[in-house]
């Protein structure tokens, strides 16, 4: 993304949506929380054997979204964020910890009890041309869930519904009888949020959903999203690499490397003064639309480690020029509240101040 189209997003965030009848300022309850969630994929030595080595794609990450907000997850590609997405759905089954969802413990659900709640936790995927099926018109692919939820009545009544969640993403209703192929990237992904509103859910999972489309494109989708938060009341879990783009929409942003959360602190507070070194690193690279307001650059050396045999200690000391021998190499850092009750937590042993 370029300076130039950064101005194009929205400025401001919507505000927290409290309880009924709560000021607008009151923090808003708790949707969604992930406890020391962790998943591991096992290596094959062949065809049908497994080894005792696994890819620690996510290493026990802990966060939580509150109702009608957005929790941003950047990092580099390839850190675990798209699967921490899926494992925060139960798209994939963890290999120890819980995810909380409207306070029931769903790790524990079978796929049968899990169903019911299939409708409140719904995601937006980031390829648009792959996620949408070539052969299902609009019709179809929209009205899908609504007939597996049995949320409409009549096929009137759940094709005015269609009609209703295309004209709410910026379609016609005309587009019904329309397939994939017939829509440019943009509108396949509109088709997708209208998807994934179908069934009326609570919290979305929007998994890089502006990384395969246009710059132009992107901010249209970007102020798309946060006006349906205002309106529908949503919550995200907002899955990016694009620094410019978490910030604009996220309500706090969690930052990850090599499968664990290593800071977290609220959207203003954590990009005008990153703490972590990797964080500092991430935002000192981005490009900054105000040319008064400039970074030191803060070159990584190496390459991001393997998730099959991970560094000891801290995962980001051997690329960390803050590191320190004896410590940082052989002590893995907590995430923790760098002053108790700011809500900046790090997992660092040398933090910037």
């Amino acid at each position: 993304m370029t300076d130039a189209n950064v101005t194009a997003y929205p400025s401001t965030k919507p505000p927290p949506a409290g309880p009924e009848g709560a000021p607008p300022t009151a923090r808003p309850r708790t949707l969604i929380v992930t406890d020391s969630l962790a998943k591991y994929f096992p290596l094959r030595s062949g065809f049908f054997e497994t080894s005792a080595r696994f890819v620690r794609a996510v290493d026990g990450v802990s966060l939580r979204v509150r109702e009608g907000q957005t929790m941003g997850l950047v990092g580099e590609s390839g850190c675990g964020k798209s699967t921490l997405g899926r494992l925060m759905l139960r798209l994939l089954d963890p290999t120890f910890g819980r995810v909380v969802f409207e306070g029931r413990d769903i790790t524990q659900l079978s796929q049968r009890e899990l169903r019911p709640l299939r409708r409140r936790m719904q995601i937006i995927f980031q390829d648009p041309y792959s996620s949408l099926n070539p052969r299902m018109t609009v019709r179809e692919i929209v009205g899908e869930a609504i007939r597996i939820h049995k949320l409409a009545k009549t096929r009137d009544d759940e094709e005015a519904r269609v009609v209703d969640l295309l004209e709410k993403v910026g379609l016609r209703g005309d587009a019904l009888n329309r397939y994939p192929h017939e829509f440019s990237g943009g509108q396949r992904q509109r088709i997708g949020i209208a998807r994934a509103l179908a069934v009326e859910p609570r919290f979305i999972v929007c998994d890089e959903p502006t990384a395969s489309l246009d710059v132009s494109i992107q901010a249209q989708i970007v102020n798309l999203l946060v006006e349906l938060q205002e309106t529908m009341g949503l919550s995200y879990l907002f899955v990016s690499h694009d620094l410019a783009v978490v910030q604009h929409v996220s309500h706090r942003v969690s930052v990850m490397y090599l499968g664990r959360i290593v800071e977290q602190a609220e959207a203003e507070t954590l990009y005008a003064g990153p703490r972590h070194p990797y964080t500092h690193a991430l935002l000192a690279a981005a490009p900054r639309p105000d040319p008064e307001h400039k970074r030191v650059r803060l070159v990584l050396e190496g390459d991001v480690p393997s998730p099959i045999d991970p560094p000891s200690g801290c995962a980001f000391h051997p690329r960390c020029p803050r590191a320190i021998r004896g410590t940082c190499d052989r002590e893995t850092p907590p995430l923790a509240e760098a002053v108790a009750g700011d809500g900046h937590k790090l997992a660092c042993w040398n933090p910037y101040e």
